[in-house]
């Protein structure tokens, strides 16, 4: 983890200051796990989840608020301000600040759909089948989420068949060892150059952390 965060760091920025890095892939994929232990290894990189820009309303259609409330004002070098959705209340809270960090890292289904890739240093996609992510987030939400999740998964269909993310993934990002508490991390669809994230390719995983 630490040898990819030392390598997202000597990256160009992407947006003004700021080098963007999304973690992309199914719901139930781990997405926010990974994000956050990379953040950690980034010496407390802020994230951004996209659960904050969603609502019920709106699954996929936060564009707009994200460009206007975050990829503008990081690209101008100034603090974003995001308000933040409350899934219980069903209304947008009071702005948050994201301050410009070296390195940003933007988590949630669809993190790297079309319209926010050209502001990217890197996209990185959980490697789990959309079946199995579905099943492991049904398991952790419980009963309680069955209508959330009988609403999402159509909607999530519908979002990657129309803008997919992962054939333009830099890395792939795959939970590995006995109790997947590690990840391999492998060469994406749109591949890593040479002077950012490099792999020696073989048989088995190129990198692990």
């Amino acid at each position: 983890m630490h040898d990819l965060a030392a390598a997202l760091r000597r990256l160009p920025p992407s947006c003004g200051p700021v080098r963007l890095v999304a973690v992309d892939g199914h719901a139930g994929s781990g997405k926010s796990t990974f994000a956050g232990r990379l953040a950690g290894a980034l010496g407390g990189a802020p994230v951004l989840h996209l659960d904050d820009l969603a609502s019920h309303d709106a699954l996929f259609g936060w564009t707009g608020r994200l460009h206007a409330q975050v990829v503008e004002p990081l690209g101008r070098g100034g603090t974003a301000h995001y308000a933040p959705y409350d899934w219980r209340t069903r209304r947008f809270g009071l702005p948050r600040p994201l301050a410009p960090a070296p390195v940003v890292l933007v988590e949630g289904v669809g993190a790297g759909r079309r319209a926010l890739r050209p502001y990217l240093a890197r996209l990185l996609w959980m490697d789990l089948p959309a079946e199995e992510a579905w099943a492991r987030g049904r398991a952790r939400d419980g009963a309680g989420q069955r209508d959330f999740w009988n609403g999402w998964i159509p909607a999530e269909r519908r979002h990657f068949a129309d803008d997919p993310s992962r054939p333009s993934a830099h890395l792939l990002v795959r939970q590995s060892g006995p109790g997947r508490e590690g990840y391999e991390l492998l060469p994406g669809p749109a591949g890593a150059d040479p002077e950012g994230i490099s792999f020696t390719l073989g048989d088995g995983p190129s990198a692990m952390c």
